[in-house]
């Protein structure tokens, strides 16, 4: 038999092998990325896999390293530029131990000039839940059938700018930094290194086999305010950090909660979420109601805001209407622009009335004071 591995001990060393070669915003960055190499060699015991996302607003930051120091720690890594769907859902599929894709330059399946990649994109939200699996037809001409291949698999990306929400929100994430001049990191060299990778890896892979049991339907203590999606994506992590003991419980959870709280601050919803918060934030405070063209007179005026430029053009009064529409007010109608009477004539417009139930349950908290809850909730637990 042989000797237990110290999980904690060997997180440790993951860690500071990661430490030697990136440059991480955060210790939290560095704590989930030790505990999602992790997390790989265990794929079967959860429910759900997250997606590992680094991200940066300009090259140069460090995203290719970082997964190029993934790749050396996790169990049978495939590199996936440009990949197509076919390729991916085929691989993971096939039978021979599932991958854990490495996806680079994922900007240009996703950025503004990447066109349509719904395939992908369907691959990689359904490969989320151990239950995803992708449908495909299989056969010529008429003698197609459906097939289901499991989707289920881990994946780690890098990319510029952002990810669609359906991915984001599934995704731990890392937003990558160049690196200041003070900051020094070792030359990767594979020929030398890799092997050191390796072999961590494969003590990885050892521990993993020891602590199954202790994390085979596991439900670790969530962080206060972690509920919903984040706690699903959070949820193999804490299970990898409590199985390993030591430190690692502790400091899990306080990179939980640290970079929640970030992908909540770097979370402006969707735009239809988006417009409803600055209608009520910066276009119509203490305005009961006001005509189309004064609003968007004011979302076009708004300096941090998307209003003044969708796709080159400014928001007009047909996409306010559009956008607007698809939300109900309290009487469970779309809201409409109605009737305003001024002087001496009457405009077409939008009142508070109409927008204050959808900004009740779409839009976050308001700055300062809390908007009050809907009737009839407000004895609800």
């Amino acid at each position: 038999m042989t000797d237990p591995i110290d999980g904690a001990a060997l997180l440790d060393e993951v860690e500071a092998f990661h430490r030697r070669f990136n440059v991480f915003p955060t210790d939290a960055a560095y704590v989930a990325v030790v505990l999602w190499d992790a997390h790989a060699h265990l794929l079967d015991c959860f429910d759900s896999t997250p997606r590992l996302a680094f991200l940066s607003p300009e090259p140069g930051s460090g995203k290719t390293r970082a997964l190029e120091i993934v790749e050396t720690l996790v169990p049978q890594p495939m590199t996936a530029v440009n990949a197509s769907a076919a390729a991916l859902f085929r691989s993971v599929s096939s039978g021979n131990g599932k991958p854990t894709i490495l996806f680079d330059e994922i900007d240009t399946v996703f950025g503004p000039k990447a066109g349509d990649n719904e395939e992908l994109r369907g691959f990689l939200n359904a490969g989320h839940r151990r239950t995803g699996v992708t449908y495909r037809c299989i056969g010529d001409g008429g003698q197609q059938t459906v097939q289901a291949f499991p989707s289920y698999c881990a994946v780690a990306m890098g990319g510029l700018g952002s990810l669609p929400d359906t991915i984001l929100s599934r995704s731990v994430i890392i937003r990558m930094r160049r690196r200041a001049r003070n900051e020094k990191v070792e030359p990767f060299r594979a020929r030398v290194h890799e092997a050191e990778g390796h072999r961590l890896r494969d003590r990885l892979a050892a521990w993993a086999e020891q602590a199954r049991e202790t994390v085979l339907g596991a439900w670790p203590d969530m962080p206060d305010g972690v509920t919903d999606r984040p706690a699903d994506v959070w949820e193999p992590l804490l299970a990898i950090a409590d199985a390993a003991g030591g430190h690692w419980p502790e400091r899990a959870r306080q990179a939980c909660v640290t970079l929640v709280t970030a992908s909540k601050a770097n979370d402006k919803g969707s735009l239809g979420v988006r417009l409803l918060t600055d209608l009520r934030d910066h276009v119509m405070c203490g305005i009961d109601r006001l005509p189309t063209i004064a609003i968007l007179d004011r979302l076009n005026a708004l300096d941090d805001a998307p209003w003044a430029d969708l796709n080159g053009k400014p928001l007009d009064n047909r996409r306010l209407s559009r956008m607007l529409a698809e939300y109900m007010t309290a009487d469970n109608e779309p809201i409409t622009s109605r009737n305003i009477k001024t002087a001496g004539s009457v405009l077409k417009g939008y009142y508070a009335a109409d927008l204050h139930d959808a900004w009740q349950r779409y839009c976050p908290p308001p700055p300062e004071s809390p908007l009050p809850p809907l009737p009839g909730t407000e004895n609800a637990a």
